[in-house]
């Protein structure tokens, strides 16, 4: 009988494959010729992120009030969801009809289990992938190709030009973060979450569930999780940096239902997305030993937090700590089938550890030589549970410190050097630097910007992004599997504002991982991108619109001082005043090329279209001429790739930055460096003064220097010292502070001026981020 059944099988194969065969060679018989542009003289192709190849050809495919699709198992949920889709826009489908006018065809040949190949021809349409996941990202170009539903006149043909693309993914792990800790969303909003992923052929979703001030899955080991540690007294009011710290009285929480998760996990799964837990541990832990005291080293009743932050409270290290979480493990594991578990390890603070008899006795029974090689043993041996469980743990990189667990991922956040050294050691690693990967950072330096936890990092800079760490051989690259961006959501308390720090941002990540480095171009980009703004409304997401938005830049040339303008798109074009008065379409300078700057000058200017119609916010800049205005200038230390703003220049580019931001372009950011700034003068200059600013924001470890000593070059060309800025230090109520000093230097003659900035040093104990190194940030110096 077995031998029949495959005889019957053979025979019924070839009609099938013959047919096939016929069916294709008239499809691409029908093709016209190759055109190696992104356009076929009608329609534009326009698909985020960027393919690896894109051809189009003459002609097009017209899709009527019906079609047919052809399948096979592999593929049913590539196929149905095209067939939702399709159905969406108003044509009927046949699935798994033999007459195929949509054919989706298995291809072991394609080298990438993600990869893909889509043909387009004026009769047809041919999908042919390795695997599930190919075919379903084939589905995500194809649709992006098509009307959105709500945006489709019902009366309008639907086409689409004949186009061949070929693609398969750079980086194999693509994701996006989201704390749902801080601030809860509901079971529908992670779905719509996923949805967006999936669009973007983003594969991962790491879902960031517990944490100080909520756990939010359910335990059922240890049902005071649900009923203690889910739910806060209330919450912070404003800024952290805000003293005295509000609030606004109202108990707050939320946690999903294992049931909840399970579904969730399984909708993830049919949009080819592994969700991956994140369970906190030493550290940002307050809400689970609220909830069970004895998990502390204290064991006395805290409550879940309040505010933001990091916090002294910790796990202690004695037995009934690891029975406990590998209670919690074991009915984590069981509910996520991915590979990983995420037990974060970062910002753990050990001044408890330091007091507790019992972790210090745990250091001496494991010979350990300090707190770090305590954690190291905590993760060391959370890791070993993990693995009998069938997992890989993935840790911050602060699991760097002490040791790192043999078979541990590292998730590099704090820049790129956790990553260097994770991989040097032959571990994998997934970045996520603060420089380029925090959502929850201001993505444009305008006023009326939704409030946020600090930081600048706007569209353009996201899509720079390179995993790739340039210190690396090409052998430990292999180390890197990818990257992802984060949203933290302690200013974020509704899904519509998730959405708008996440969109248009995971739009440039997403290309910016699947993307060949020499295919990318932001100018291409950044027209898709405002199409695709219009896709996401339709689908009800809550995108931010900065399309529109005008940067500016001082440049210094053998010819003087220039300001230069970026208009977003060759489409628009700006307008400009530099009187202080509001530019006005037609009427105003059109710019046509950098400004030059003769005096002390205010800019304002917007972008029109074509039609007259102005686009986004007026453009504001004061450039305020000193004499170190386009001058020489080197520093001894870079700073953080995170808050390098413009680079040295900008210390001395006549523009001040915000007073109450400290990330946007203007400030640059120091962590726990000395740094030395050298300007050199054309010529010998007579000094009255020299001013600069520090900000302080204590709450985030921001602190202003111990002091700052400008010396200069006396005309035997030796550097004196002409005086110290001391105390610096605010001890005001107020936190976030903007703190401006100046040295008044009577008439001195130099071309040399040389500023020593001490760095404040280690956050004492009691102030947020105790033990760790401050930050430094400074802005302009102005020199009178």
């Amino acid at each position: 009988m077995i031998l029949n059944n495959s005889l019957d099988l053979a025979t019924c194969r070839k009609p099938k494959l013959l047919r096939l065969f016929w069916i294709s060679f008239l499809l691409i018989s029908s093709w016209g010729c190759v055109n190696e542009t992104y356009s076929n003289g009608s329609s534009t192709i326009a698909i985020i992120p960027q393919p690896n190849s894109v051809k189009t050809h003459h002609g097009e495919f017209r899709f009527g009030s019906q079609i047919q699709i052809l399948s096979n198992s592999t593929f049913d949920t590539a196929s149905s969801y095209l067939k939702e889709y399709l159905t969406l826009i108003g044509v009927t489908v046949d699935l798994n009809s033999q007459a195929g006018a949509i054919r989706f065809i298995e291809d072991q040949t394609i080298t990438n289990d993600e990869g893909y190949e889509l043909r387009i021809y004026p009769k047809g349409i041919e999908i042919k992938a390795k695997t599930a996941a190919g075919a379903f990202y084939a589905v995500q170009s194809l649709c992006q190709l098509l009307p959105h539903p709500k945006q489709r006149s019902k009366q309008s043909k639907i086409t689409i030009p004949a186009v061949e693309v070929k693609d398969a993914p750079e980086f194999g792990y693509r994701g996006m973060h989201l704390d749902v800790s801080r601030h809860f969303f509901p079971p529908n909003f992670i779905k719509k979450y996923i949805d967006a992923l999936a669009m973007l052929k983003m594969n991962v979703f790491h879902w960031h569930l517990t944490d100080d001030q909520g756990w939010r899955i359910e335990i059922k080991q240890f049902p005071k999780l649900q009923s203690v540690a889910a739910y806060r007294a209330q919450t912070l009011i404003g800024h952290y940096n805000n003293q005295p710290h509000q609030f606004d009285g109202q108990p707050y929480g939320g946690f999903y239902s294992q049931q909840e998760v399970k579904d969730i996990v399984s909708y993830a799964q049919k949009k080819h997305i592994t969700i991956i837990p994140e369970i906190e541990m030493p550290g940002h832990s307050q809400a689970a030993i609220a909830a069970y005291p004895f998990l502390s080293c204290e064991t006395t009743p805290i409550d879940v937090a309040q505010k933001w932050g990091v916090f002294e409270t910790i796990y202690c290290t004695k037995e009934p700590v690891f029975e406990f979480l590998e209670g919690v493990l074991s009915e984590v594991v069981s509910l996520f089938p991915g590979p990983y578990i995420h037990i974060g390890g970062d910002e753990a603070q050990k001044i408890k550890w330091q007091q507790c008899n019992e972790c210090q006795q745990r250091m001496k029974d494991e010979n350990l030589a300090d707190t770090k090689a305590l954690q190291s043993y905590f993760i060391q041996r959370i890791e070993r549970y993990v693995n009998k469980k069938g997992k890989q743990i993935i840790g911050w990189d602060e699991i760097l410190e002490g040791g790192l667990a043999e078979n541990a991922t590292v998730m590099s956040w704090r820049g790129f050097v956790g990553a260097i050294e994770a991989a040097k050691q032959g571990h994998q690693v997934i970045m996520t630097p603060t420089s380029h990967c925090y959502f929850d950072y201001y993505q444009s330096d305008h006023n009326n910007e939704p409030l946020a936890i600090g930081g600048f990092l706007p569209l353009e800079k996201v899509y720079s992004f390179n995993p790739i760490p340039s210190e690396l051989s090409d052998q430990e690259s292999e180390f890197i599997l990818g990257a992802q961006g984060n949203i933290w959501t302690e200013y974020m308390s509704t899904s519509t504002q998730v959405e708008y720090m996440m969109f248009p941002r995971v739009l440039a990540l997403s290309e910016a991982l699947w993307t060949k480095s020499e295919l990318k171009n932001y100018e291409i980009f950044s027209v898709k991108a405002e199409k695709f703004h219009n896709r996401l409304k339709g689908f009800e997401y809550h995108p931010a619109n900065h399309f529109y938005d005008i940067s500016g830049k001082l440049i210094s040339t053998n010819n003087g001082l220039y300001f230069n303008l970026t208009k977003p798109s060759k489409n628009y074009d700006i307008f400009y005043t530099t009187d202080n008065t509001p530019p006005k379409f037609s009427k105003s300078h059109q710019y046509k090329g950098p400004i030059q700057i003769f005096e002390s000058t205010i800019i304002n200017a917007i972008t029109y279209n074509k039609n007259g119609t102005p686009l986004g916010y007026e453009f504001t800049e004061k450039i305020d001429l000193h004499k170190g205005v386009g001058q020489q200038i080197s520093l001894d230390k870079l700073p953080n790739a995170a808050y390098s703003g413009l680079g040295a220049k900008g210390l001395i580019n006549g523009i001040s930055g915000s007073d109450s931001r400290y990330g946007d372009k203007e400030w640059l950011g120091f962590w726990g460096d000395d740094v030395t700034i050298t300007i050199t003068l054309d010529s010998p200059v007579s000094l009255n003064s020299i001013s600069t600013r520090f900000f302080e924001a204590q709450g985030q470890w921001i602190f202003a220097p111990k002091k700052v000593t400008i010396e200069i070059m006396d005309s035997s060309g030796t550097l004196v010292t002409v005086g110290e800025l001391k105390a610096l230090l605010s001890h005001a109520a107020n936190d976030g502070l903007t703190i401006e000093k100046s040295i008044d230097l009577g008439g001195l003659q130099t071309e040399v001026i040389k500023l020593t900035v001490e760095n404040f040093g280690i956050i004492p104990e009691g102030k947020q981020g105790a033990g760790q190194r401050a930050w430094t940030f400074i802005d302009e110096i102005k020199i009178l």
